[in-house]
């Protein structure tokens, strides 16, 4: 068996990594260019209750609302049923008048917790974490209600990060 220790490949070529922090101290070298999450946040909305919670488990895909159910890309899998939720990826970015909702994109969910099935697509996910985590702002698919929880949700936990936010954003959430 192979060990192979993350940071000392011998010139190999590394995969996909996540990490916590800034593992080359800025120096450049291996480990350049891998994914930084300290600032990303994952707020769950729950569409029928119209609530929103930010839940840091979905960014293994293992938030509350995602244990112990099968999931599908099909969404006839879940025989009519299930209960319909929005990932949405918020990411934050500081400038020099200080931290701001930068960049945000929304992907779907639907849980039917009686069979223990669900419908998401993760490589839909990952392609919006992945936008939001580049600034953009990536809403449109949501449902206005579901937006008018989003903008309440961002504005109540930090009201001068939403002063600042992405124009995008705000327009986005520009519900009534």
């Amino acid at each position: 068996m192979i060990e192979l220790d993350l940071f000392h490949q011998d010139g190999k070529k590394s995969g996909f990594n996540i990490i916590k922090g800034d593992s080359t101290k800025g120096h450049g070298g291996f480990g350049a260019g891998l994914i930084n999450l300290d600032n990303m946040t994952p707020v769950i909305i729950d569409v029928a209750a119209g609530t929103a919670e930010v839940d840091m488990g979905a960014l293994h895909a293992r938030s509350d609302i995602e244990r112990r159910i099968r999931f599908s890309t099909h969404k006839e899998d879940l025989q009519g049923g299930g209960k319909k939720y929005w990932l949405v990826w918020i990411n934050t970015e500081v400038t020099k008048e200080g931290p701001r909702y930068a960049g945000a994109a929304a992907a779907e969910m639907i849980i039917h917790r009686e069979i223990k099935r669900g419908y998401k697509v993760l490589a839909d996910h990952v392609n919006k974490m992945d936008k939001a985590l580049k600034g953009n702002v990536i809403l449109e698919p949501m449902d206005v209600p579901s937006k008018k929880v989003l903008r309440d949700f961002l504005r109540q936990v930090a009201p001068e990060q939403w002063e600042r936010a992405n124009p995008e954003l705000k327009a986005q959430l520009a519900v009534e």
